[in-house]
């Protein structure tokens, strides 16, 4: 009688979760997925006959297969099942999986500066060091409202717009909405009958100049910025 080891199989290698595959020694030569009990092989020592045959003429019963003249396989003791080697018999395998995940932040900044403080640079700006007016992360930051300042609400508004854009193959995990208010001192000195501007920016008092500096002040030792308190 024939039977079928799992509807889904299609051949006798996997176990397709059973944890047996179909013997290769007594079922090899049946159809794939289907397999065979109690197939017995001849009797290697007695050639099947069950009687060992003596040079007296006379013959003994085969002591290997007690006369039987056949034996069971001996590779599944004819169940026609082994023992699955893919999966040691659970008919499960463990396996895993490696995810590779990149973080990127994607930022957009906005400077509103001061009519005096045009000439200076945005980078200045994002490093220098100022007072945080607000701080708020969610999953989508709205704009933040100032309840005294129409510009400060305006701004935000404006910041919020410039969201950037998400690749459609991304994940968003949270945003970050901040603004600060940026200290700035311009000081207008002369040389020699040669004026010229420098910046003081942030509580950090970095300077920024954009042009001109006379070649005979010694930069960070210079005597004419000791009034300023910098």
């Amino acid at each position: 009688m024939a039977q079928r080891l799992v509807p889904e199989q299609t051949n006798k290698e996997g176990c397709t979760g059973r944890g047996e595959v179909v013997c290769p020694t007594c079922n090899a030569d049946g159809e794939p997925g289907f397999y065979k009990e109690n197939q017995v092989m001849k009797c290697s020592k007695c050639y099947g006959r069950g009687l060992i045959a003596h040079k007296d003429g006379s013959d003994s019963i085969c002591g290997e297969c007690n006369g039987e003249g056949k034996l069971p396989c001996p590779n599944c003791q004819s169940r026609g099942l082994i023992k699955c080697e893919t999966c040691n018999g659970s008919g499960s395998l463990l396996t895993s999986s490696i995810a590779v995940v990149r973080w990127k932040t994607l930022s957009k900044r906005k400077v509103s500066a001061t009519r005096g403080a045009g000439s200076v640079p945005e980078e200045v700006f994002h490093r220098a060091e100022g007072v945080q007016l607000c701080n708020t992360q969610a999953y989508q930051c709205t704009p933040a409202y100032f309840a005294d300042s129409y510009f400060l609400n305006k701004f935000s508004s404006e910041v919020i717009s410039l969201r950037a854009e998400v690749p459609p193959t991304a994940n968003v995990v949270c945003e970050r909405h901040a603004i600060s208010v940026v200290p700035v001192t311009r000081v207008t000195m002369e040389d020699r009958g040669k004026a010229f501007n420098f910046y003081i920016i942030g509580f950090g008092k970095e300077i920024y100049m954009k042009d001109y500096y006379p070649a005979r002040f010694c930069w960070g030792l210079c005597p004419c910025l000791e009034w300023l308190k910098v």
